[in-house]
């Protein structure tokens, strides 16, 4: 079964600074809670994402477990919105659509994300149980995180 996430969040900043931030692999490490040991294995990445970008990362998202992750950028449309879809990982399905909505407050964010865990009913139980939740607790980290370097002070992005 696909599952989705949707997260809304209000930046204090001005479009090129948001998209300045979120186009670039290397600020993820940023947004992603420590205890994941999120690094980017990639090495000579462009400053910014282009359609086309592979991105190969480790990555630890449960009971501490290595393992590998490749993304792939699939659309890009310039200070709009882009889409990453994973190649090789944990998921039958991940595809993350990343939005940014200027408005008279800064820029909407907005991030949908389809999943799909394998082994079917399984994955689905397990879904349910482990994963949904901690898929959530990454996005509520990335949030409190963003809260800190867009809104509550000058931005540091």
């Amino acid at each position: 079964m696909i599952h989705q996430i949707n997260r809304t969040q209000q930046l204090s900043c001005d479009i090129s600074t948001a998209w300045k931030f979120f186009s670039s692999p290397h600020n993820l490490s940023r947004i992603t809670p420590p205890e994941m040991k999120f690094t980017v294995l990639s090495e000579g990445l462009s400053e910014h994402i282009f359609k086309g970008m592979t991105i190969d990362y480790k990555v630890s998202p449960l009971l501490g477990i290595p393992m590998n992750w490749q993304t792939l950028i699939t659309e890009v449309n310039e200070e709009k919105d882009f889409t990453d879809t994973q190649v090789k990982g944990p998921y039958k399905l991940w595809r993350h659509f990343h939005e940014f909505i200027p408005n008279e407050a800064g820029v909407l964010m907005k991030d949908t994300v389809d999943y799909e865990l394998p082994f079917g009913i399984i994955g689905d139980i397990t879904n349910s149980i482990l994963v949904g939740k901690k898929i959530e607790s990454i996005f509520d980290f990335r949030n409190k995180v963003l809260e800190k370097l867009f809104n509550t002070q000058p931005s540091l992005a």
